[in-house]
């Protein structure tokens, strides 16, 4: 599972301005609806209920919202890099600047948990974050996230 499959140009937000958690989950669900063409509410709240369960910011200033949905049909990555952190009640207590949200169908249980665990090697590698922290627009993020040397990818 490469992140090049999930992960659409126009799924990449280069400065989100937000100023919480919620605010983070809601702006990342307004531009699912608009890539998956569900509406915007479900997205949310899909989200939210999982937020619910535990926190989905893992550390190192990375969040990895997720969720599935028996519409979807197939998985849908949008990344973020947020204009300024906010609290993601992550698990390290940092705030979080770095989000990768994911959406799945609900019959994608293998496939969305390769996809997951994809996005959190790729986003656990401290150099790969400096360089999406520094990325100052959606292709550099997407050249960052989409093209890591081989022995990344692994």
């Amino acid at each position: 599972m490469e992140l090049n499959d999930l992960l659409a140009p126009e799924a990449i937000v280069p400065l989100l301005k937000a100023s919480s958690k919620k605010q983070v989950i809601q702006e990342l669900s307004e531009r699912a609806a608009k890539l998956t063409g569900l509406p915007q509410r479900q997205i949310f709240e899909k989200l939210l209920q999982r937020e619910r369960l535990g926190s989905t910011g893992v550390g190192q200033g990375v969040a990895i919202p997720h969720g599935k949905l028996p519409e979807l049909e197939k998985i849908y990555g949008i990344f973020a890099l947020l204009d300024k952190s906010v609290n993601f009640d992550a698990m390290d207590d940092q705030p979080v600047d770095i989000v990768f949200l994911l959406l799945a169908p609900e019959g994608a249980g293998a496939d969305h948990l390769k996809a997951l665990a994809r996005i959190a090697r790729v986003l656990r590698n401290e150099d790969t974050l400096n360089k999406l922290r520094a990325a100052t627009d959606g292709d550099a993020i997407r050249a960052v996230l989409c093209h890591l040397p081989e022995s990344d990818a692994a």
